[in-house]
């Protein structure tokens, strides 16, 4: 699958998924030891994206289950197709009535119709739902549990039983094994707190913020046709942004967003103006925006001063040395 890290970082980012090499070493070990990974970390940085990106690396057929309150073990494994259960009953009523025939009594009619429970709880009426068709799959798949943090407390609990033998039993039909092992990834928004049972049985995983230089890189390689200024301007007020006291924190996915606007305004730098126009693609709240716009003074300023640290050009048009390159370089 893989053979090393540096293969990771080099396959992701033919799927456009720049990554660190924490990221790569993570996803190796879990390839190698056949272990589930936990992604946590902020919304909007990633880890679901990661999940994607490994599947089209693998060249695995990606199954995703969305968790929320409320899931229950028929919505994740699998449910009956009834209404073909009972399109079946009325064709086969002729049958039916032969296999009845010469019933003495109710429970001896009730007995017969028993014995051919497994025509009607067999595999052509199951309806597999995501834990059931990553297990079942004749090919090798990606399983990505999504936001396992919103399901309840006690499907986590099921979940607990599912990675650790790769195996669902169907009280009508049996146990399904599974045929190739799936690569797992759980993400959590942390929501709330996995149990420490599932944390034994994943590799853990921390998805932060990127710094400048890698979200930069992330945008570069996101939005074909972003020009390099504009880039490191805008990431430049993302980063300052995320330092103020919001209620939602601007995200990878929102730089994106904001970048992609930009350009269809034919936006070439930031000015105070646009930023303020423009807030509202990557602010959530009426709050934040305000909070914002308090600021917006400030992180402007703080570019220019940015701009106006730069080294003055020389005579001819190229930069000017620093003085400590004048005196010559240590490396």
């Amino acid at each position: 699958m893989f053979e090393s890290v540096e293969e990771v970082q080099r396959k992701l980012a033919e799927q456009d998924y720049i990554c660190d090499k924490n990221i790569a070493t993570v996803v190796f070990l879990a390839s190698r030891l056949e272990k589930p990974v936990l992604v946590e970390g902020p919304a909007g940085v990633g880890k679901t994206e990661l999940a994607k990106a490994v599947s089209k690396a693998t060249g695995r057929h990606l199954i995703r289950l969305q968790c929320y309150e409320g899931l229950d073990e028929a919505k994740a494994l699998y449910e009956w197709e009834y209404s073909k259960q009972l399109l079946y009953t009325q064709i086969l009523k002729e049958k039916l009535a032969e296999v009845m025939a010469g019933a003495t009594s109710l429970r001896d009619a009730a007995d017969r119709v028993a014995q051919e429970d497994s025509v009607f709880f067999s595999s052509r009426f199951i309806v597999p739902r995501p834990l059931l068709a990553a297990i079942t799959a004749d090919d090798p798949t990606l399983l990505l549990i999504d936001e396992v943090d919103k399901s309840d407390p006690e499907f986590e609990a099921f979940l607990l039983e599912v990675l650790s033998d790769f195996q669902v039993s169907v009280p009508e039909i049996g146990t399904f094994d599974a045929k190739q092992k799936p690569i797992v990834f759980l993400t959590s928004n942390d929501a709330r707190e996995m149990s420490d049972a599932l944390k034994r049985r994943c590799l853990h995983l921390y998805i932060d913020f990127p710094n400048g230089e890698l979200e930069t890189r992330i945008l570069e390689t996101k939005v074909p046709g972003v020009a390099h200024r504009l880039a490191e301007e805008l990431v430049g007020v993302m980063q300052r942004l995320r330092k103020l006291d919001l209620k939602k924190t601007p995200s990878i996915s929102e730089t994106l967003d904001w970048a992609r606007a930009l350009l269809a305004l034919n936006a070439s730098t930031l000015n105070e103006e646009l930023v303020k126009d423009t807030l509202n693609v990557i602010l959530k709240y009426e709050g934040d925006i305000k909070k914002a716009h308090g600021e917006l003074g400030r992180l402007i300023a703080r570019k220019a001063e940015d701009e106006a640290a730069k080294p003055a050009a020389a005579p001819g048009g190229a930069p000017a040395a620093p003085a400590a390159a004048k005196k010559g370089s240590l490396h």
